[in-house]
């Protein structure tokens, strides 16, 4: 087992005068170059990218000209990064890939749960629904795997184990990207192969993504800034950030505690991580920081209002407690 990292605390949540919970993590913030602008924590630590891997797990299929040859728009390539709600449009996109290339609903292999939507919303799951494999929040990351066996001819139903030629393939981009050596593996809650990163290398990836001059890297940024609501869905913190950068950030969250963020227009990108995994936690934090470092200037005003030190409310809208920042970033 590797080192535990050296997190520090970022966050703390209070009921009345007291402190009750403590959220450590760390945060680094880079430049194209992977050198440190902003770093607080042990950014150096290992943590898996989880769903903020998509976009580079994407890539090997639009390096190849992917999205040409099955007619593939902007918006299949922004599901093929989703972390998506399972909204009707979702659905219908992730429907349109399979078709495209051949593939059926019953070649997906990431399992099923209910639409994110409803947890997002807080609406009720309909007590009757019944869900597929199409609504799961990564299907639209495995119809784009399909289709890369579908454009290579390889067997769609080897396209998860870790040795076949797709994953060996987003393995050695992983690692291009990293700029590393061997990277340490895991199966994540889909069961595609995924992998920890050094989180300042996970900040150069998103940097490298908001404003690489690849051709192919390019085709990611703009489907993900052309269509947030594709990338995440309704009331989701990824939508938000996309809306408060003004096209000019591409977020992507991953699951237990990762915020991973692209700044176009300054070439810089932002990895947060919360070592509990709390996702309450990490959307303050995630503000906090692009307060800090000056590109949310008036974060009352904008679309992440929300999760600014935001006070804590009981189910009968009582105000007993608030979320508060514990750190103050300075340049590296």
């Amino acid at each position: 087992m590797s080192a535990v990292p050296a997190h520090v605390p970022l966050m703390v949540t209070t009921r009345g005068r007291a402190i009750e919970c403590v959220h450590h993590g760390s945060i680094a913030v880079c430049d194209l170059r992977g050198d440190l602008v902003f770093g607080l924590g042990d950014v150096q630590a290992l943590n898996f990218a989880r769903s903020a891997l998509k976009p580079l797990q994407a890539l090997p299929f639009v390096e190849d000209d992917g999205p040409a040859r099955f007619g593939f728009g902007s918006h299949e390539v922004a599901l093929m990064c989703a972390s998506h709600s399972g909204e009707a449009v979702h659905v219908r996109i992730v429907q349109r890939m399979l078709a495209r290339v051949g593939a059926r609903e019953t070649d997906l292999q990431c399992g099923c749960h209910p639409p994110l939507y409803y947890a997002a919303t807080g609406e009720p799951v309909p007590p009757r629904a019944r869900f597929s494999a199409l609504h799961h929040n990564c299907s639209g990351k495995h119809a784009g795997f399909l289709a890369y066996c579908r454009l290579h001819r390889h067997r769609l139903a080897d396209y998860l184990a870790p040795e076949s030629a797709l994953q060996v393939r987003v393995r050695n981009t992983v690692q291009q990207f990293a700029e590393t050596g061997p990277i340490e593996s895991g199966i994540d809650g889909c069961s595609a192969p995924n992998y920890a990163l050094p989180l300042v290398r996970l900040a150069q990836a998103y940097a490298r993504l908001a404003a690489g001059e690849d051709k192919a890297l390019s085709a990611l940024r703009y489907a993900m800034l052309r269509h947030p609501d594709l990338v995440s869905g309704t009331a989701r913190i990824d939508l938000a950030l996309a809306r408060a950068g003004g096209g000019d950030w591409i977020a992507k969250a991953g699951a237990d505690g990762v915020q991973a963020i692209g700044v176009r227009s300054r070439g810089l990108g932002i990895a947060v991580r919360i070592a509990d995994g709390n996702a309450r936690a990490l959307h303050t934090v995630t503000a906090e920081v692009l307060f800090q470092i000056g590109l949310l200037a008036k974060p009352a005003d904008s679309p992440l209002a929300r999760v600014f030190r935001p006070a804590l409310n009981n189910y009968r809208g009582l105000t007993v407690g608030s979320l508060q920042p514990l750190f103050e970033l300075r340049r590296a």
